[in-house]
Order: C-alpha cells, then structure tokens, then sequence
C-alpha cells in the first residue's frame, strides 16, 4: 500500500526525525538534494513540491527554469550517513502552471515513468524487469590533479601486485586474480557487506557481492531484479550508499570504468526480461536458448540502435577505454549463449521460464540509470514493433570465442563504436526510437548530446601522461 503524508509524519515522530531529505537527479545522473526540518514536512509538499532552479540540473532554459520538486512517499527511508537523524527520498519535478503542476518531460524519473506507460499501450508487455550488476573499484588513496604546471594521478590499492615489495606481510593478488578470491585477501569483506545491509535497509534486495578480476580492488554488488522504474531509483541510491560507505572505511569508491591502465574495466551489465499479465513475454521452449520471437526481436532492436545507445549508456570519453577486446568487455554487436565476449550474453543458468533473459554487457555507471534503462526498453519495443531479427541481420548467435577469431574473421563482424564522438553521432543519426511516444523529448536529446560535445572539447585540449611518454623526446 502506498505510504501517505500521515504516514510520514508518524514515521517522523516515531523515529524523532530532525530532517527531510529530498534527493533529486541532473543530467548527468546525479544526486543534489535539499532539505528541510522534520517539523515542516506536511501534505502541501505533495501539492505545491519544493522549489528549485532546473537550470542548474541541466535541464531547463534559465528563462523557464522554476521547478518544484514533489516526493515519491514510498522511497523514504531513514539515511543511515547522516548524524543528525534524516528522512530521505526522492520524486518527481513539475513545471509550475496553473491550475496544478505538469511533469516535467525532461526530468529521468519522468522519463521512466514514460517508458513504462509507453510499453503498456503498446500492448506488448505490462512490466520490464531490470538486473544491473555494479562493478566498482575501491583505493585506500587516490589524488589527481589538472593544472598547467602538473597533470597526472596517483592511485593505490595496498592488496595491489605493485605493493609486493613493500606491503610487508605479503597479502598481494596477482594481477588480474582477484576474481571470488577469499581472506586474507579479500580485505573489503566487511565494508561491502555493510554495503549490502544497508542496501536492504533502503528496500532494495541483494543478491551478493564479491571481488571481481581486477586485483587492485575491484568488487561487484548485484540486487535483485527489480521493476524498470523502482530499479532506476534503487541503482542510484546503491551508488549513494557504496561511496558513503567506502568513505566511512577511509576508502574512496569509483564506478570509472577504467581507472587503472592495463587491468580490468568496471561495467554495469543490465539484465532484463518483460512480463505480460505476470507471464513471461521472453520464454519458448522450442526457441533458440530457449528465448521467445519476441526476445529476439527485443535483443534485435538493441543490437541495431547500439551506436546511439552507447551514447546513453557508456556517457564518458573514460566509458570507450573500457570497451576493448581482452579484458571481458563487449566489442562485438552480436548475441549468444554464456559468451562474454558479444555484446548480448544469454546466461545459460537462467533455466526457469519466468527468468529467461538476457543480459547487455556495454553499459557502465556512468550513465544515468533513468535514461539508460528507458532506453534500452524503447529500443527493445521498437526491434518488437518492427520484427528485427538479430539472426537475419547477421548479428549471431555468436557461439564462439569472438576474441580469439583471425583479423580476417574478426572484420566481417559489427563493431561498437570506438569513442564517445562517434556514438554522439549515432545518437543524432538515429533517435527517433526514443522519441516515439514521447518518451524522450527532442529538446532533451539536443541539450545531452550539446553538452556531451562540449566535455569532449574540453577534454580534447588536455595533455595527458602518456602523451610525454611517447612524445616528449621526439
């Protein structure tokens, strides 16, 4: 049942609660927040929200950027990172109009909403379930620094194989060896653990966590699958929680997909199956690892929209060092079964008709999980809607290890984009599978992609290390 203002303010006083908590989200997939005393929270917030500038979020022209900010009740939860005692949750911006507040189109949590609406009237499915798995790295130090005189990083990790001569007791891990490794070595047990109890404690359930490949501390923490839309505020209060818990432990937590040169990248695979009237919409018994024409058609749509999904899901120049053969990430537009190294793995353990699915292994983090999970079920739609056949259009299955085929096999094969510029321009060729509906306003895609070139500009003129490195002496 849907918790009521009433229910929060018994909440409030039951818990002797000094603030409220509002956590809202830009567009680059952060959270900002604004808070009031516990004693002024009443059901005219419900009405008339909380005020804010959404210029600022990068969402609005300045001229037409007064906001308000209405709460979703059920996502309160009390934030166990704040001294004074703290309700947080998140909800919903609204343009101010008269006679009542409109929803603001462009805002993540809107567009999600959007999508789900969009699926329903589309007949297809009812609800789309979402499985993000979280690969993060944790440093003891980390320090970097962009100034005209010094530009460089300095990072460590004290269980790193660079720390063998001088760690003093000799709990190492060898490079690219930390996957499932045990204590001694796995020396972050407890922190994600407490991770994870307080994930729960937010409502969001796990599934687990352990260390992943990268031996300089890298680890992963997968919930459980979730409604697309409740998955999208779960994936941000799960960040929300691993950095502030790193950080309790003197730890600094990264979702940078590659923030260590020549070790592992972190990813964020996305799971995902629909459900119609509560039966499965993906599962036939006679189909190709078992998956319906519909799940083909869907994997279809994502396989043929990748470029300009990669724009959305892998948002950073850092995103495409990721994205590169030997290292367990995708770089083949293809699909199979329990293969790792195409872009769509259909996991073989998923034998349960209600939990065949599959998995895109391009995503990471750094996106924003409400445009990222919107546009990957307006892709799926549109390859069902329109009957792409990933077979047909020679995108696999890919039963086979695609990284060790000859450079003649490997350059009949569809590649992802290389580089943030080249999915921006896939994105501004191909985005009428997201605007459909609706869903994505024109406006909004203009606005991303706009300042997206405009980090790349920036970043282009930045010198890095490597670049003395190779070029200092010439």
């Amino acid at each position: 049942m849907a918790r009521t203002a009433q229910d929060i303010i018994k909440l409030i006083e039951a818990d002797n609660i000094k603030m409220v908590d509002f956590k809202m989200v830009d567009i680059n997939g952060q959270f900002r927040h604004i808070t009031i005393p516990a004693a002024h929270f009443s059901e005219k917030i419900l009405v008339d929200g909380i005020g804010f500038d959404a210029s600022n979020y990068g969402y609005a022209v300045v001229e037409k950027s007064d906001m308000a900010f209405v709460p979703e009740l059920d996502t309160a939860y009390i934030d166990p990172f704040c001294e004074i005692p703290t309700l947080s949750m998140t909800g919903n911006a609204m343009i101010i109009d008269y006679p009542e507040n409109r929803p603001l189109n462009q805002y993540p949590r809107n567009i999600v909403l959007a999508a789900e609406q969009y699926m329903k009237d589309s007949g297809i499915a009812d609800t789309m379930l979402i499985l993000p798995e979280f690969e993060f790295y944790v440093f003891d130090e980390v320090n970097w620094e962009v100034k005209p005189d010094s530009i460089g990083v300095k990072l460590d990790n004290e269980q790193s194989a660079w720390n063998s001569g001088s760690n003093g007791l000799g709990v190492v891990v060898p490079h690219q060896k930390n996957y499932h490794i045990t204590k001694p070595f796995d020396k972050t047990y407890e922190m994600r653990s407490e991770m994870c109890l307080r994930m729960e404690e937010a409502g969001i359930p796990v599934k687990y966590h352990h260390p992943e490949v990268g031996a300089s501390g890298q680890f992963e923490i997968e919930p459980l699958l979730g409604q697309m839309s409740k998955m999208a505020d779960a994936a941000m209060m799960i960040k929300y929680i691993i950095h502030n818990t790193a950080l309790k432990y003197g730890k600094s937590a990264t979702f940078m997909p590659k923030p260590i040169y020549n070790e592992a990248g972190s990813g964020m695979h996305v799971h995902m199956l629909l459900l119609k009237d509560g039966e499965p919409v993906f599962s036939d018994d006679n189909g190709y690892s078992h998956l319906s024409k519909e799940a083909h058609y869907f994997m279809g749509g994502l396989l043929k929209h990748i470029g300009a999904l990669c724009a959305i899901t892998n948002p950073s120049t850092n995103s495409f060092k990721r994205l590169v053969p030997g290292f367990e990430a995708p770089v083949t537009i293809g699909y199979a079964t329990s293969n790792r190294s195409a872009v769509i793995r259909i996991p073989a353990y998923a034998k349960s008709p209600k939990m065949r699915r599959f998995e895109l292994r391009n995503p990471d983090a750094t996106c924003n999980p409400y445009f990222c999970f919107a546009a990957l079920l307006m892709a799926g739609l549109d390859g069902i809607k329109n009957r792409i056949d990933p077979h047909e259009n020679g995108w696999g299955p890919y039963d086979m290890n695609l990284y060790s085929l000859s450079e003649g096999e490997k350059a009949k094969l569809y590649q992802l984009p290389t580089s943030l510029d080249a999915a921006l321009d896939a994105l501004e060729d191909d985005h009428d599978f997201l605007t459909a509906g609706g869903v994505f306003p024109e406006q909004l895609l203009k606005t991303f992609i706009a300042n997206k070139r405009k980090e790349l500009a920036e970043m282009r003129k930045i010198p890095t290390p490597a670049e003395f490195d190779r070029y200092y002496n010439l």
